[in-house]
């Protein structure tokens, strides 16, 4: 790829002056950033990006949309938007929820001030990589004021028959005291064996006075290599309850990150994760106090089978200044096989004095006394260490906003452990 390329790219969707000039200057700072840290775990030779833009993806099948709820809904397959569903009451009162270039033409000013303020281009190799070819992407847009009782629904598959990188940048801007429940799903479809990459910014801005729950499932297949971060920017008083699943099949690092810059502002990061087979999957879980009395809890269990890598970076840092601020953290692990790998590693970084934070991390099998316990009840081994397993991660899943989805995500957890 050529800087002549990307400029293509650009003129070929009309991008405005000010993102042409975004991607040529991220492709000037590749070869000479590094690659994020995290923690334990050896990704520095997986292909997490080879450098091509898609112009249009052709699909011979679509998935089967009946079963949806009549919500705020949109639905894109690879690059292309296949259904957008936002009921007239909404529309009416301004709210946006649509393909990225859309939303250029729709609210221009606002994509400019926002498009990647919360994660800089030049922090690193792969936020670089994502500015120069991220290729789709959705907005999400909610005024002032503007309060949604029923979850708002973003579905991202990535075509198990294409090649082409799923690179997505998917941007929410909560208004003023605005309040809303979103459900992300990142998930490959179809049955295709076809090797891809995938570089998935999400970013979250929380204005001041905002109530957002975010809820995620991650299930890309396992013949993609990921790299997925979540950014959230919370202003004073604002608040982000995260409870994310992490369920992929391939090799994956995240990077889920909470920045509190405003005074009072509140991040809660709930984070389920089961890694098995040979995979590895590296989560940095990070919540930043910025601002005064401003609150960050962390909060990671995983189960890991077979000879599955899993590794747990909590990381709390306050920064001078932010007095009365508080950060927590949890990070426990329960293994299924004597072959499997894990790593719980709590950081705190404190720069005030006048804070309150404390961390825990565990490593562990499944508690022999549970098992006995529910054995003497008349289960089976396996069915009383599934239910061990559901107990364990039930803390994220019961946070999950939409019934059916929550039913999806145990029986996709029985499946699993069923061919343990």
């Amino acid at each position: 790829m050529t800087k002549e390329t990307i400029k293509h790219f650009s003129q070929m969707h009309a991008e405005p002056e000010w993102l042409a000039n975004l991607r040529q200057a991220a492709f000037d700072k590749i070869e000479e950033l590094n690659l994020p840290i995290i923690e334990r775990v050896k990704f520095h030779r997986w292909n997490l990006g080879d450098g091509t833009l898609s112009e249009n993806e052709a699909f011979a099948h679509v998935p089967d949309f009946t079963t949806l709820n009549d919500h705020l809904t949109l639905v894109q397959l690879g690059t292309q938007t296949v259904l957008e569903q936002l009921p007239a009451e909404l529309a009416e009162q301004g709210v946006i929820f649509t393909d990225f270039y859309t939303a250029l033409e729709e609210i221009p000013e606002i994509m400019e001030k926002y498009f990647m303020s919360s994660v800089k281009y030049d922090e690193d190799k792969l936020a670089a990589y994502h500015t120069a070819y991220f290729n789709s992407g959705a907005v999400l847009y909610i005024p002032d004021n503007v309060e949604i009782s029923q979850p708002i629904e973003g579905i991202f598959y990535q075509d198990s028959e294409s090649d082409v990188p799923f690179n997505k940048h998917i941007l929410i801007i909560a208004g003023k005291h605005s309040k809303f429940t979103y459900l992300e799903r990142l998930e490959t479809y179809g049955s295709g064996s076809l090797s891809a990459t995938a570089n998935i910014t999400v970013e979250v801005v929380a204005q001041a006075g905002s109530q957002i729950k975010f809820s995620a499932i991650d299930r890309l297949g396992e013949n993609v290599t990921a790299y997925i971060s979540r950014r959230g920017k919370l202003e004073d008083d604002s608040m982000i309850d995260w409870a994310i699943g992490v369920m992929n099949e391939g090799n994956v690092i995240a990077d889920f990150d909470s920045d509190l810059f405003g005074r009072g502002s509140h991040a809660d990061m709930k984070v389920v994760a089961l890694s098995r087979g040979k995979q590895t999957q590296g989560i940095d879980s990070r919540v930043t106090n910025y601002g005064c009395n401003s609150i960050g809890n962390i909060l990671q269990h995983g189960v890991i089978l077979e000879k599955g890598t899993l590794t747990f970076n909590g990381i709390g840092h306050i920064i001078k200044g932010a007095k009365g601020a508080d950060a927590q953290q949890e990070s426990r692990v329960l293994m299924l096989s004597d072959k499997a790998r894990s790593d719980a590693n709590p950081i705190l970084l404190i720069d005030e004095n006048d804070v309150t934070a404390g961390h825990a991390a565990s490593i562990g099998q499944v508690d022999p006394e549970d098992m006995y316990y529910l054995m003497s009840r008349g289960l089976d081994q396996a069915t009383a260490e599934r239910l061990v397993v559901r107990g364990f991660l039930g803390s994220v899943i019961v946070e999950i906003p939409v019934k059916e989805v929550r039913a999806e995500m145990i029986e996709n957890i029985d499946k699993i452990l069923a061919k343990k």
